[in-house]
């Protein structure tokens, strides 16, 4: 089998940070590019797609994704060092490995993404951030495709970031979706880099459940609050829908236990925001995207 030929009914459970979900009808694994572009050329118009890099801040629900999902991790994750201080990262590439690569050339500037549990791609579409810092702060020029398989190259300023989103400015929006960026990074002291970047992954390490699948924050911090506090203020912490539990360690995570469902992780993702909704008057916004079709149950077949 070829990798512009697609595995079928492949669950997504192992490709997802929770460890859970449903099968897809085909799930593709392109390697390259080229790969990439000849896949999608294949494609219907019509084919219903899903993205995924290393299915963090992702949840497949039990019943899996209808038409083809296109898997970009260890694949489509090649780094270029270019001139002029830059770096040019594919959407398969881990942000731990981007952030080891910008390091070793003697830059911390990327460093705040080296505990987030993603790729280039799903952070380029959510404008991932940590300790203060976005990833779209950095970007100079994307390269985007769209159904077609046709690439298109475009600068950052043709883009709006905004709190864990991003959309083109002006214009009809259309299909299209990040396959690589590329980075500028002023030179600074190295050893001060190094330092700030272990004090900040100490920091997280300490604060959020890290032996456990989660998805990292499941919603977004309201505007002059956190998240995390407000669920633990409605007596959360440590509440669970079977194998689904809020972490003990930071309210704003779910972890699966052990044998958690994607339909436990859901329910307790509702029950959160309708606590929250009850006790603080604040409707919570989810991070995490809910993707595919719920399990039928024999009542319903």
């Amino acid at each position: 089998m070829t990798e512009l030929q697609p595995i079928l009914d492949q669950s997504l459970a192992p490709y997802t940070s929770w460890n859970v979900g449903g099968p897809a009808d085909r799930l593709y694994q392109p390697q390259t590019l080229a790969a990439l572009i000849g896949i999608l050329q294949s494609l219907p118009d019509d084919e219903p797609l899903l993205w995924m890099g290393r299915g963090s801040n992702l949840l497949v629900r039990d019943g899996g994704v209808r038409g083809s999902v296109i898997l970009l991790r260890e694949g489509v994750d090649q780094i270029d060092v270019l001139e002029g201080g830059a770096i040019r990262a594919e959407s398969g590439v881990s942000l731990a490995r981007l952030a080891r690569q910008v390091r070793q050339l003697g830059s911390g500037h990327l460093g705040f993404l080296a505990g987030i549990p993603g790729s280039v791609g799903g952070a380029l579409s959510m404008n991932a951030g940590a300790f203060g810092d976005e990833i779209w702060s950095w970007v100079d020029r994307v390269e985007v495709i769209d159904r077609s398989g046709a690439l298109h190259h475009r600068d950052a300023t043709a883009y709006q970031p905004g709190y864990r989103s991003i959309k083109r400015r002006g214009g009809q929006e259309q299909e299209e979706w990040f396959v690589a960026a590329t980075f500028l990074l002023p030179n600074r002291q190295k050893q001060q880099d190094d330092l700030a970047l272990r004090k900040q992954l100490k920091a997280r390490n300490s604060s959020q459940p890290m032996g456990l699948p989660s998805c990292g924050s499941v919603f977004r911090n309201p505007e002059g609050d956190y998240a995390g506090r407000l669920i633990e203020l409605s007596g959360l912490k440590g509440h669970c829908v079977g194998d689904a539990c809020v972490a003990v360690e930071h309210a704003n995570f779910i972890v699966n236990q052990g044998k958690a469902t994607a339909t436990e992780i859901e329910a307790l993702i509702e029950e959160i925001e309708q606590v929250v909704q009850r006790d603080h008057g604040i409707q919570l916004q989810r991070e995490v995207r809910v993707v595919g079709e719920r399990l039928r149950t024999d009542d319903e077949s």
